[in-house]
């Protein structure tokens, strides 16, 4: 018996390739799918069954592509409606994996459908237990992404989670490996532990969720202050339990485009993404150009601030291309017309326009604090706002910011930070984008800035 976790880390997502005697099964895969059909082919292995733990809200997953590339099946727990072919199994249903076994264990609550599967080993003991969304390392799945039409609460769903937890993961020994569908970082938990596995006695011992407390106290307990989900989640369950666009597909149709064909895309409405790292981007960017970098959880933001239908070019690194179209699909991203064949290279050898952003160190930054009349902004999420902020910022979540530029001032100066600079370069450039030019970034954002001596306030709110 063999089993692998594939970690996704701009997902802080996990995939999970298990085999036993030459057949192979993958839990929860992302979407592109070679990863796992290279490991079976290098292992000599088949892939006979695809496992999926619920429909993700989070990521597309890969189960249609596999499906289609290998021939395996698809499996889904019970009361899973899909819009293709499946297996919906039921509560304890057996599949055999060669001389092992995955047993089904229906375990509703962050969604109905949520199942977790328990692996059986060659003389039927249980040795671990694949548990999506249910259970995560210090933490459970959130229970407030029921979709539409199921006419169910938050609080219904923590108490579905609660008689799962339970009636069935708790009564498992203390032995058996956790693999959660999750790791730090995702927005499926309120607060996820730093390891990527644990056992069911860790997570008894440590797991706030699975403490000494009544039903009505874990329902209390795990729907306070859950953030509101990005929009895109609901697409994304939507496309996994309905169907969507194969990725060999659309990575046929986004090519390289030379620099007439890649003007005319713009000329026609699309969104030039970056995907350059922010201090690549920043010394020189096409007018209008968003960067969100692949050095971050780059598809997550692109799905958060654009819809999914948004057609969209690329302009990347030298051999970064196919991996910035990869990961978009990754979040549901179907209509990305290209890259720029070439790059900024070609851009500026033609003598194209560019702009720039101007940033400054934690120092300069405290230093026109003190001595000038200067706007800050803070793009970090309220939980870290709780935290403390640079006295007098305008705080404004970087989800929200485009929705909320009305409240900027376009003619005056800004001074720009999120928590390290990742998402303070996304903020500059939408800015950029929407006409606010006296714009300046801050490098290395709050986590320098509160070394230095400018004053740190905890927000009124956070005392409240």
């Amino acid at each position: 018996m063999h089993i692998e976790q594939i970690y996704t880390n701009c997902l802080a997502q996990a995939s999970y390739y298990v085999e036993s005697e030459g057949e192979a099964a993958v839990i929860d895969p992302i979407r592109d799918y070679e990863i796992y059909v290279k490991m079976a082919s290098e292992r000599g292995a088949k892939i006979k069954y695809i496992f999926e733990t619920h429909f993700h809200a989070d990521f597309v997953s890969g189960h249609l592509d596999m499906a289609k590339a290998t021939g395996a099946t698809i499996v889904f727990g019970p009361n899973a409606e899909c819009g293709f072919e499946c297996i919906v199994a039921h509560d304890n249903d057996i599949f055999n994996l060669g001389n092992t076994q995955l047993q089904v264990l229906h375990t509703p609550g962050h969604t109905p459908e949520s199942s977790c599967y328990l692996l059986k080993d060659e003389n039927g003991d249980a040795r671990a237990v694949f548990t999506g969304d249910t259970l995560f390392v210090g933490d459970v799945g959130r229970p407030d992404l029921c979709q539409a039409g199921l006419h169910m609460s938050m609080q219904d769903m923590a108490g579905m989670l609660y008689e799962s937890l339970h009636n069935k993961i708790l009564k498992l020994d203390d032995h058996i490996l956790v693999y959660p569908g999750h790791g730090p970082g995702s927005a499926c938990g309120k607060s996820l532990g730093p390891e990527k596995a644990s056992t069911i006695g860790k997570e008894k011992q440590s797991n706030y969720a699975l403490q000494a407390m009544d039903k009505n106290k874990f329902i209390e307990v795990v729907t306070d202050g859950i953030a509101a989900p990005p929009s895109y989640f609901f697409e994304d369950a939507s496309l996994n339990k309905n169907g969507y666009s194969l990725i060999d597909d659309i990575l046929k149709e986004a090519k390289g485009l030379d620099l007439a064909a890649f003007d005319n895309e713009i000329k026609a409405g699309a969104l030039v993404l970056d995907s350059r790292i922010p201090d690549l981007y920043e010394i020189g960017f096409i007018p209008g150009a968003i960067n969100i970098g692949l050095n971050g959880q780059y598809a997550i933001w692109a799905a958060t601030l654009f819809d999914l239908d948004r057609k969209i070019v690329i302009v990347a690194e030298a051999g970064k291309e196919r991996e910035s179209i990869v990961r978009l699909t990754r979040v549901g991203f179907s209509n990305i017309k290209g890259y720029l064949s070439g790059g900024m290279d070609v851009w500026q050898e033609n003598h194209k326009p560019l702009d720039m952003v101007i940033s400054i160190t934690p120092e300069e930054f405290a230093l026109d604090k003190k001595y000038s009349e200067v706007n800050i902004l803070d793009v970090r999420k309220p939980s870290e706002w709780a935290q403390g902020i640079v006295e007098n910022a305008h705080l404004l979540n970087l989800e929200d910011l485009q929705d909320k530029l009305d409240t900027l001032d376009p003619e005056a100066e800004y001074e720009i930070h999120c928590a390290g600079g990742y998402r303070s370069m996304i903020a500059c450039s939408i800015l950029k984008a929407h006409g606010f030019n006296r714009i300046k970034n801050v490098y290395g954002g709050y986590n320098q800035i509160k070394t230095t001596d400018i004053s740190i306030v905890i927000p009124e709110a956070a005392n409240a």
